[in-house]
This record gives structure tokens, sequence and C-alpha cells, in this order.
């Protein structure tokens, strides 16, 4: 869009910078690539001074405006002094103009405002927490925990660190009238180090919640309520999400990773559970004990798994009803995936099983799917005494026929390559079908 504007006569009595006239104009549709305040700005500022017209803003502090004027000068003015006018007041525009775009698009000097001071994010180093791998901040997360519950829920933050300690959700039962949500986010994504071969060494990066206990509950738990005082059904009103955690016990642990057994619902994203060193070399594990237990049969239908890794465990992974599972590694464990009594059906995308005992076990009616089960089992020189125990028995293991499913599989044999090879133990309604091949 053009302005056209009369020639102004001439007028020796003033000089002062000529008038300007405004029209309103989004900046925006001067080009196809800026996307921020500073980048729209800047595009419409050097394309107006291109084409001799003078950005403005006009705002209210609220909505800012760009605007085109023609700048009507007389014939009779010098040539450098017109340009030399035009460029100081040009730069003192673009400089003032550039400096509200970059604290509108960058806050350049605003401090980083930490998780902790939003509104129902509670920062465990509040409370007393401290991630040195020596102090026990048992009593640190429960004060956090029991500050969020109280405040109706809400999210409690762990700085990466590694925090010895249990994190027991305390139980939510009535009069609370329905179910909350009680967050425990850890700051970075951490490394989940598993594998087939080799030995590396698990680092002390990230956010890692530890555990050397000999016997008691798990590293993390939902408590279950009082008898009789539950909302509903045995279950705490409690929805977990658990996201960016290594959860960390020790070789042959003797208590569980995660057990949100009495948990009504619960979300997890991002979580590695192993027991401190690299799976190929964890010994046998002789307790019993489970990597992660998710909400008992009964639930209120929501189980998400999302990028989780349990290595080192007499069981990856007890799964019960409504469990919706997506890139799930299980590493060196007696069973990998360990189907429980369920009414309704579980599924799962892509699993992982590698050097697992019985990469599945059945031991409750469960009508469940797998999408790919990719399944490496320990090939020839690949274990020794301390290992062996992961020597595949089994890629499905359903004794007593209790398992309704579908399987896709893919089988890996280390040092060797992928054989057809899957080993079905019982299973009579389980449908396992090899990658590739008709149903």
């Amino acid at each position: 869009m053009r302005l056209k504007i009369a020639p102004r006569e001439k007028d020796n009595r003033h000089t002062s910078y000529p008038p300007v006239h405004f029209l309103p104009f989004n900046p925006c549709l001067l080009t196809d690539t800026p996307t921020t305040p500073r980048q729209c700005l800047l595009t419409a500022s050097f394309r107006y001074c291109k084409m001799g017209l003078h950005p403005a803003f006009l705002g209210n502090g609220q909505s800012r405006s760009v605007c085109m004027a023609r700048l009507c000068v007389s014939r009779n003015q010098s040539n450098d002094n017109l340009m030399n006018t035009n460029i100081s007041r040009i730069s003192l525009l673009l400089s003032l103009m550039l400096a509200g775009a970059l604290r509108a698009d960058t806050n350049i000097n605003t401090p980083p405002v930490s998780p902790a001071t939003h509104q129902h994010v509670f920062n465990v180093r509040d409370y007393g927490a401290v991630g040195d791998d020596q102090t026990d901040n048992t009593v640190a997360f429960s004060k956090c925990l029991e500050a969020l519950v109280a405040a109706g829920g809400g999210r409690m933050f762990l700085p990466d660190g590694v925090y010895r300690g249990r994190i027991t959700i305390p139980p939510v039962s009535r009069p609370t009238p329905s179910w909350i949500s009680v967050e425990i986010i850890g700051a970075s994504e951490p490394a989940p180090v598993f594998g087939t071969m080799g030995n590396f060494p698990l680092q002390n990066h990230g956010t890692i919640v530890k555990s050397l206990a000999t016997e008691g509950a798990a590293v993390v738990s939902a408590a279950r309520p009082p008898s009789g005082q539950d909302l509903y059904c045995r279950f705490s009103a409690v929805y977990v999400v658990l996201r960016n955690l290594d959860v960390r016990t020790c070789d042959n642990p003797a208590i569980g990773g995660i057990d949100l057994t009495y948990a009504m619902q619960c979300r997890l994203k991002n979580v590695f559970i192993n027991t401190g060193v690299y799976n190929v070399q964890a010994s046998k594990p002789t307790h019993g004990t489970r990597g992660l237990v998710t909400p008992l049969t009964n639930n209120a239908a929501l189980t998400v798994l999302r990028n989780v890794v349990v290595t080192g465990y007499h069981t990856g992974i007890v799964v019960y009803e409504h469990t919706d599972g997506e890139n799930i590694n299980l590493g060196s464990n007696i069973n990998g995936l360990e189907f429980a009594g369920a009414c309704h059906a579980s599924r799962f995308g892509r699993v992982g099983a590698q050097r697992c005992t019985h990469a599945v076990s059945v031991t409750g009616k469960h009508g469940f799917s797998i999408e790919q089960l990719d399944i490496e089992q320990a090939g020839p020189r690949q274990t020794d005494a301390k290992n062996e125990w992961q020597t595949t028995v089994s890629d499905v293991n359903d004794p007593d026929n209790l398992g309704v499913a579908d399987i896709n599989y893919w089988v890996v044999i280390g040092n060797v390559g992928a054989r057809d090879v899957f080993i079905k133990k019982c299973g009579a309604s389980i449908q396992a079908r090899r990658i590739g091949l008709p149903s």
C-alpha cells in the first residue's frame, strides 16, 4: 500500500523534523521469515529505511503497531543536510526499537526464574534436601510432599544431584473429594546406560534418587491409605507423574525401584530404574524385587509409560490393567515384563528385552498386545560365571496359559545376528508372529 501525500510548501521558519503521517501496518506482512518481535521490527525498520520511510512505534502497553510515514522535505533543503538528518534520526529510532525488541524477545536483563517460584512447584532444596550423594534426604522429601499435598497437588522439583533417601508419596484419602496430581520431576533427562556387551559404568549426572537400603519400601512409592479412609477401592487419591529421574538401588537389590501399586493413575516419562551397575555385569537378583510396579487392577484407567528403562531386577515391570507403554527397554532382568491379573487389556508399542531370562512372563489372566518385541539373547562367549543367569530360557513364559495376546517379535542372538528362534513356553492363547511373516 502506498501513501499519497501532497508536497509541502517551503517554510523557512521551521527547522524541526518534517511532519509524519501515520498508517497502521503489520510488520510481519513484509516477510515470510520473521517469527519473533525482534525479527519483525528489524525487518520492517530496514525496509522502511530503504524506501525512505520512517518507522515508529505506537502503543498503549498492551499492543504495538508499526507505522509508516513519508518524509516530506522542502525541495530547497540541502541534500547533504537531509541525508545527515535522516541518518542520525533513523539510527536513533532503530536503536530504541532494537532495545525494546530485545526486551520483548529475550528479556536479557531479567535473570532466569527458578521453577520453584511458580505456584504449586515445590523445590526439594527449600525443604532441606541436598544432592551430595551422602545426606539422607528422606525427611526433606516427606516435608516437601506434605506441603504439596496440603496445597491440593503440584510439582516436586529436584535440581540435578545425587539424592540419597526414599520418596514416599503420603496417602491422600477422605475428605478429599477427588484425586490430585503429584508430579516428581528432575531437572534433566537421564542417560539410560544399558546394553548387551562391554562394561560401561553409570555416571552420577542428572537427577538421581538413590537408596541402598536392604529392606522396606521402594525408592519411590505411593503409600496406601488407612483402611476405610480410601476414596476409591484401596487406592490413594493421586495421579502420579514421574519424569526425568534416575532411580537407583544396589547390585542384587533388596528393595524395589518404583512401587505405584496404590496410586490411582500414573504417567512415567524418561525414567531409568537401575541397580547402579551396567546390566551386563549385574549379579543375579535373589530377593524377588521389582523395578516398577504399576497401579493395581481396578485402578482409575490411566497408566502411561514412555521411555522407561529397567535393569538388574528380578522383575523389570509388573503390568496391571490399562497400561499403555512405548519405547520400553528391559536389560538383564529375570522377568522383563510380568503381566499380572487384569480385567482390562494393556498395549505396548516397542519393547526391547536384552539378556533377560524371560522377556515376557504371565502370572495372571491378562489380555495384551506388543506391536514390536525386539529381543537380544546372549550369544556365544557373551556370558561368564557371574552373569550366566542372563542366558535366555524363554521369550514368553506363560506356564498356566493365562495370557491372551498378540506379539510381533524380532530376535537377535549376540555375536550371531537375527534368527527366528523365538522360544514360547506354553501360552496357548498367545499369538506370536515374526515381523515380516504373514499372520
